[in-house]
Formats: structure tokens, C-alpha cells, sequence
């Protein structure tokens, strides 16, 4: 336990930016994991024993079992925006603080998205293993013929910044209409912004050339995309995923790839990542990237620095960047 004039410690659960762990050594006691092991429960409850603060990557889950472990824990910050290896009710039930890392991310992962798509519709990775194996012998008309991009109609499913910044390069960059669903309709200036139009989600898949996916993961929106949805969409769409694995029924969607269903689709995560469902690999008309749509270096390091800036403001300053759950914890203190 630290005494009165000793630093509290803090725990990095993967490999990180050298100058990260520099930047919480001038404020902190930190174990590191230069090896970038990858811990079970088990022993992720062993490392953050004596641990005030825990900096996390958006896999590791904070539950009411592994809290219980752990009663000197004050904080988890998430480096990424999404935080569903969050339990934040037992999170609240222990007095721990969960952050997260806003903002940082959306105009990288909206250009991926954006990306993404243009690779799925216009079959890139599809024709790229085509030539490297050295079957493309001569032109023809058809060869490897995809979908339009430019002034189709994109569907936005999730409306939050990624989606909004998604929208706006649709909409401006590529002349689309735009669609969108989300759990509540956006404010008339930001949609006016976006030159997007509500719809409702059957509307949505019905209507959409190409259908992105962009909402956060929640029990409530577990396979939103499944059988039923994709046959509502045209033979001729194509699906996106840079959301969070288990929006989309995998399974389904393989068998809808392979059927035809529809014509294509991109996935930048799945369930039970790392693990591919092993039906996606089979089938050519998808696009598959291991979860790096906000991969680059410096939108990686403004991650990891709210991290940083959230465990520094908590436990030496008493306020975190970017909570997820004060309220709930001050609600419970006073309640």
C-alpha cells in the first residue's frame, strides 16, 4: 500500500508508446508490459493488485468479479472511444471511474470507413489477390466490374461523430445521398450540416447502395445486422462494419456473402475478435482488417495520451478528462 508521500501505481495492461510510459512515470509507480503479453482474467487481477489506476485498451473487461479482486482500483481508462469491455454499473457499485477517448479518433476512422467502403465496392482486394497469383492473362469489359460509389445513397447506422464526419465526406466528397438511423434523430442544423436525411432502419437498408456501420456496442444493439436485415438490402449493396464486432450476425453474413445475397462487404471487427468466424475467410466478396481504423501514429499516441491526461487529472488532480460514470458515482456517494 502506498504511503502518504509515495506515488500511486498505475498499471499498463498491453505495449505502448515509449514516451506514454515516461509521461505516467513523472506522476506514477508503473508496471509496464513491454512484452505485450496478453493477460487472462486471472492474471490481470494479479498485476493490478496495489494498483490505484489501470490503463486499458478496449479488450481488457472490467466486471464485477475481477473488481472484487481489486479494491484499491479508482480508475480504468480506456485509450480507445468505445468501452463496451466496460461493466460500468459494477464499475459504479465498486467506486471505480471509467474514461474513454473521444473526439481524437473521428476524422482517422472516418477516412477508413470511407476507405473501406471504396475497397469493398470497387472489389480491390478481391482483383489484388487475383493478380498476385498471376491469373490476370488479359482485359476484358467485365473483369472485376464492381459497384458505384459517387452519387449512390449511403446509410449511416449510428449518427455519433464518426458517423457525421462519414456523412459529410459522402455527401461533399462523392455527391451520395445520405441516409441515417440512429437512436435518436439528430438537431435540423447538424443534419443540415451533414445533408443527411432521417429515416427509419428498414427504410435504411432498403434504400442504401452501401450500408455503414458506426454505433457503439450495447447488449440493446447485439446483431442489429442479422438474417432478417440483410435480406431487407439490395442484392447489389454492399455492408460496412468499423463499429464493434457483434453488431453483425457473422455467421449470416457469410452465408448472405456466399449466396449473394448481397454483392460485398468490409469488416474492420467481429466477434469474438481476434477470432474470425472461419466462413467469412471462404468467401471472396469481403474485405477483412484487424481492427485498425484508427490506426496511425498519431491519432494512436492522442489516444493514448487522454488516456494519460484522464489518469493524471483522476487520481492526482481529482477530476477526470473525459468520465464515463461520475455522475453515476456521485449519485451513488450522496445517494
Amino acid at each position: 500500500m502506498p504511503t502518504q508521500n509515495s506515488k500511486p501505481a498505475v498499471l499498463l495492461t498491453r505495449a505502448i508508446f515509449p514516451e506514454i510510459v515516461e509521461r505516467l512515470r513523472a506522476h506514477f509507480e508503473v508496471e509496464s508490459n513491454p512484452d505485450d503479453a496478453s493477460w487472462d482474467a486471472a492474471e490481470l487481477a494479479r498485476r493490478l493488485q496495489g494498483k490505484s489506476g489501470v490503463f486499458t485498451t478496449g479488450v481488457e473487461r472490467m466486471d464485477a468479479a475481477l473488481l472484487a479482486q481489486c479494491p484499491m482500483l479508482k480508475i480504468c481508462a480506456n485509450m480507445t472511444v468505445g468501452y463496451n469491455n466496460f461493466d460500468l454499473d459494477a464499475m459504479t457499485a465498486a467506486g471505480v471511474l471509467g474514461t474513454n477517448a473521444p473526439d481524437v479518433l473521428t476524422e482517422t476512422t472516418a477516412d477508413f470507413g470511407f476507405a473501406l467502403l471504396l475497397a469493398t465496392a470497387r472489389r480491390i482486394s478481391e482483383s489484388e489477390r487475383f493478380l498476385r497469383a498471376g491469373r490476370w492473362q488479359r482485359w476484358s469489359y467485365d473483369m472485376f466490374s464492381g459497384a458505384e460509389v459517387h452519387g449512390t445513397t449511403l446509410g449511416i447506422i449510428g449518427m455519433g461523430r464518426i458517423g457525421q464526419a462519414i456523412a459529410r465526406r459522402g455527401a461533399m466528397g462523392f455527391g451520395m445521398q445520405v441516409v441515417y438511423h440512429n437512436r435518436s434523430r439528430l438537431d435540423a442544423a447538424v443534419e443540415a450540416r451533414c445533408q443527411a436525411r432521417y429515416v427509419g432502419k428498414e427504410e435504411l437498408l432498403r434504400s442504401a447502395d452501401h450500408v455503414m456501420l458506426v454505433l457503439p456496442y450495447s447488449s440493446g444493439v447485439h446483431h442489429t445486422i442479422g438474417a432478417a436485415e440483410l435480406t431487407l438490402m439490395k442484392p447489389s449493396a454492399t455492408l460496412i462494419n468499423i463499429a464493434r464486432g457483434g453488431i453483425v450476425d457473422d455467421a449470416a453474413l457469410a452465408t448472405a456473402l456466399r449466396t449473394k445475397r448481397i454483392a460485398a462487404a468490409g469488416l474492420d471487427v467481429y466477434e469474438g475478435e481476434p477470432r474470425v468466424h472461419p466462413d467469412l475467410l471462404e468467401v471472396p466478396n469481403v474485405v477483412l482488417t484487424p481492427h485498425i481504423a484508427s490506426a496511425t501514429p498519431g491519432t494512436r499516441r492522442a489516444m493514448a495520451d487522454v488516456a494519460v491526461d484522464n489518469l493524471i487529472g483522476y487520481l492526482v488532480h481529482g477530476k477526470a478528462v473525459t468520465p464515463l460514470n461520475s455522475a453515476a458515482l456521485e449519485a451513488l456517494r450522496h445517494g
